[in-house]
């Protein structure tokens, strides 16, 4: 799987995040410890991004959160979790119907080798 410079740097940053923490925490935890990592290498990013729900002619907001938005390009949906299931992808998917953003990186940190985890969406 080619991957774009972008996601490259991200999922460098989630790698020295598991390295140093392994599987077994909240994803809150890894939420913090990502954020930190693009931080230092001057990545920019928001965190729990609001996106809004347009229904018709009006615009909600439902209390959706984006993990982290990396660049105002890259969705990043974070897991900590036995399995990536459908649903998480399908959530990533919305997230990017939504905010019109085309590339997403779902990102389970509950596994051993965290390539095992990644998951690269392409609208």
């Amino acid at each position: 799987m080619e991957f774009d410079a972008l996601s490259k740097k991200v999922i460098g940053c989630a790698i020295e995040v598991h390295r140093n923490l392994g599987p077994g925490l909240l994803e809150s935890a890894y939420e913090k410890c990502l954020a930190y990592e693009l931080e230092c290498n001057g990545i920019p990013y928001a965190v729990q991004a609001p996106v809004s729900v347009e229904y018709k002619s009006i615009r909600l907001d439902c209390g959706y959160r984006i993990d982290l938005l990396v660049d105002n390009r890259l969705i990043v949906e974070l897991k900590s979790v036995d399995k990536l299931l459908n649903i998480h992808q399908a959530q990533l998917l919305t997230y990017m119907k939504l905010s019109e953003v085309n590339t997403g990186l779902l990102i389970n940190f509950n596994v051993q080798i965290l390539k095992d985890g990644l998951k690269r969406v392409i609208l």
